[in-house]
């Protein structure tokens, strides 16, 4: 054999192993990934009911989506909710063979080998069809860290023919419609936006069905490469990539060349705003039906007061949306998860009215409560705390609130000294910063910023349907991103004046009359060895006279509640709070009627709703429905659990009682200033150096409470005038009812009216002509008009 015909079978032994030893490797290979030698391939269910992390979305009653709870923000839309202008986009720049392969592109495969390797062309993708794309995403690749490089390329071979043999698959089980609708419902879009629907709602406030050619061209060339091409954070790259995008479905034919040179001159708009926990309407109460829906069985081990396991103990007994998560499981006896599991969460919250509440809490605190602080500060030279602290006592405040913090419990953990310590809390640094006209970037150091907050007024505000206990408005704080603890439910406070209703509601029980008159004096305990005289917040023109409970009621004197007391057993006051929806300790001592025992907002407004449900206690509910992903309802939810706290007959008095608050007391700026003319009873309340300022109100249709203050007691206004609850409280009330009575659909009425019980509708309530039978004699007496 000549040496040029041995050269030739050579080179033809070459060019044929070359060929056919990669078909043999590629068979081999294939054959032992989809017998999964090389580890578990997806199964048949499991390509048919693909897992992905989907965001719980939480609705309020009006149908208005408040925010989603999320590990991912994604939510799953069908094929026919997807702009076609998104459909073409995606398909003309991520595989244009899309309607015709099987899964694998084999020319796109090939120009990709023969540029990549015969060309040294890097710049080429890797040939994946979307098919392929979503394989990976529903079923990602193996996140370990490698060894070696070898490692890592095998590993990468090896993940590769996975995805191969899991595209086949898909086309095999879904049509091309339910490929490309499920690509775009999981690939990430930057920003927290994970599918098509999250991402329309976050860079343009639209619904993906909505979507310009402009607009899907955007998000198509996004996908790319989501920070690379992000419109917020790189405009210029993503521009040139939409305009790219445009131009790839010029040339599939979706899009006409002049369309394309008219569009690509159109600059990127953007109503961009993340979607997550921290954004968003009821943001506080979205956090609490999630910790509420969460929550495991109590056990006494878990907490550090035995009241606070008791009351929780109760919540997991009567409350069903209590662990919700806990008590119900999805097939395969697992939990729930709200994070991952698509669940539809449909809550009792009005969005108008939480609208109407977190804009009158925002403006009262903004314009009126936080000048006013500010400028007492300013007047005490800059000192954030009050006239009642020393210098001394403020500076061993300000150092324990230093080593309350995680910056100093690092630095302890590092072996860090105290004085070093101190040293880097006086250093300053860049940081950002709450104001109340948004987010700012400052240099301050770490003590600076302490002060900085301590000195920011709180508030919360809750309104339910004293009917149905359904919650319709829940504000825990004037921002979530900054301030998370919720003021509604976590927070108890004292509660002030605002106590004494309860006080009046037994002696209602007992039968006395509104009218019913006692003597304006001083009242004085005895308590063991020592004695001590409560005293009215300010002089009366009544004092020393005969006075109606009505008159001591409506401007809160503390003469006529102290009277009261030393009618009754204090248990008793203890016992009826209880009774009417508050869980939380109260002394039962003589000088309960002064409000010095701290209570939540939440335990306030349920037991105040009881007098206008004519004393039928409701717990409050704050979800309706929850479905699955797929709109099964797995749960209905109701008025949880009812009682009669009082009589009907007792809570028509009351109603009387708390309505001459409003008309003639201390809350009579609701009728001169806010206008409003509706049946409205309420109380005002106020702490002791004004460090809580509380107004309660009730309305036929609706029970509401507020509370202002500072995080810490020790800050707060200097006098009853600012820092009272009629100027503190009230005005957020006031025009948080002024937008909810001009609003027709909430159907919130000023001429509805407390509903007299039978009994009672011929009882005379005008303390002005009221005749007074007192004890079982015959004696009676006209009560002065001057006592109304």
């Amino acid at each position: 054999m000549t040496r040029s015909r041995k050269n030739k079978i050579w080179f033809a032994t070459i060019l044929w192993s070359a060929i056919v030893l990669p078909v043999i490797f590629l068979v081999i290979m294939l054959m032992l990934v989809s017998r999964e030698y090389f580890g578990a391939m997806p199964t048949f269910a499991e390509l048919e009911n693909p897992r992905s992390n989907v965001a719980s979305e939480v609705y309020s009653e009006d149908h208005h989506l408040l925010g989603t709870f999320h590990i991912e923000n994604r939510s799953f839309i069908s094929f026919e909710d997807i702009s076609p202008n998104l459909i073409k986009a995606v398909i003309a720049t991520e595989d244009v063979r899309f309607a015709s392969h099987f899964g694998i592109d084999l020319k796109g495969l090939m120009r990709v080998a023969v540029r990549t390797v015969a060309m040294g062309d890097r710049s080429q993708g890797g040939g994946s069809t979307i098919t392929q794309q979503l394989a990976k995403n529903l079923f990602p690749r193996n996140a370990n860290e490698y060894s070696s490089t070898l490692d890592k390329i095998g590993s990468l071979v090896i993940a590769k023919f996975k995805e191969w043999i899991t595209a086949v698959k898909l086309e095999r089980n879904y049509t091309k419609n339910e490929i490309v609708a499920m690509y775009l419902n999981v690939i990430p879009f930057g920003s927290n936006a994970f599918g098509v629907n999250a991402a329309a709602a976050t860079f343009f406030d639209k619904h993906p069905s909505q979507l310009s050619v402009e607009e899907a061209a955007l998000l198509a060339g996004v996908v790319n490469a989501p920070t690379r091409y992000s419109p917020v954070r790189n405009p210029e790259n993503a521009l040139l990539r939409r305009n790219f995008v445009m131009r790839q479905m010029a040339r599939a034919g979706y899009l006409t060349l002049e369309s394309y040179a008219i569009l690509s001159d159109v600059p990127i708009t953007l109503k961009f705003q993340q979607k997550d926990h921290n954004t968003g309407l009821a943001t506080y109460f979205r956090e609490r039906v999630r910790q509420t829906m969460n929550a495991r069985r109590p056990e006494r081990s878990r907490y550090a007061t035995k009241q606070d396991y008791l009351a929780d103990s109760i919540e997991w007994e009567k409350n069903p949306l209590y662990g919700w998560c806990h008590k119900n499981k999805k097939p395969g006896d697992v939990p729930y998860d709200v994070n991952r599991d698509g669940l539809k969460i449909y809550t009792t919250i009005n969005a108008k009215m939480q609208q109407y509440a977190e804009e009158a809490l925002m403006e009262h605190l903004r314009s009126n409560l936080q000048p006013a602080l500010n400028e007492e500060i300013r007047l005490k030279g800059g000192r954030i705390f009050g006239n009642d602290m020393s210098a001394e006592q403020e500076q061993e405040y300000i150092l324990r609130a230093v080593k309350q913090t995680e910056r100093y419990r690092v630095l302890r953990l590092a072996g860090w000294s105290v004085d070093k310590i101190m040293e880097n809390f006086r250093t300053p640094t860049e940081m950002l910063i709450f104001t109340w006209d948004g987010e700012a970037t400052v240099r301050m150091s770490p003590l600076d910023s302490l002060k900085y907050y301590k000195a920011f007024l709180r508030a919360s505000f809750m309104a339910m349907d004293p009917h149905t206990g359904y919650i319709r408005a829940y504000v825990g704080g004037p921002n979530f991103r900054h301030f998370k603890f919720d003021l509604v439910k976590q927070s108890r406070r004292q509660v002030g004046s605002i106590i004494k209703p309860f006080l009046y509601t037994l002696a209602m029980q007992e039968g006395f009359h509104p009218c019913y008159r006692v003597p304006n004096i001083p009242q004085t305990f005895v308590t063991g060895d020592s004695t001590w005289t409560p005293k009215n917040a300010s002089p009366t023109a009544y004092d020393g006279k005969m006075v109606t409970l009505k008159w001591g009621l409506s401007l809160s004197v503390n003469n006529i509640s102290a009277w009261l007391i030393k009618q009754f057993n204090p248990q008793n006051v203890v016992d009826l709070c209880h009774k009417m929806g508050i869980t939380s300790y109260i002394p039962p001592v003589s000088s309960i009627f002064l409000g010095t025992a701290e209570i939540s907002l939440y335990e306030m407004v349920n037991a105040y709703a009881t007098f206008a449900n004519k004393g039928v206690r409701v717990m409050p509910t704050m979800v309706t429905r929850i479905e699955d992903r797929n709109g099964n309802v797995l749960a209905v939810f109701g008025a949880t659990h009812k009682t009669e706290a009082i009589s009907e007959q007792t809570a028509y008095l009351m109603t009387n009682l708390l309505q001459s608050v409003v008309n003639n007391g201390t809350a009579i700026r609701l009728r001169n200033t806010y206008l409003l003319n509706g049946a409205i009873g309420g109380k005002t309340g106020t702490t002791q150096n004004q460090s809580d300022g509380w107004f309660m109100g009730i309305t036929p249709q609706l029970a509401a409470g507020v509370w202002v203050g500072c995080e810490d007691r020790s800050v707060h206004f200097e006098s009853l005038r600012t820092g009272g609850g009629a100027n503190s409280g009230l005005p957020i009330f006031g025009a948080f009812m002024r937008s909810v009575y001009a609003d027709p659909t909430l159907h919130i009425s000023e001429h509805a009216r407390f509903e007299a019980p039978l009994n009672m509708r011929a009882m005379n309530l005008d303390c002005s002509t009221y005749e007074e039978t007192e004890g079982k004699g015959a004696r009676k007496r006209l009560v002065d008009d001057e006592f109304f």
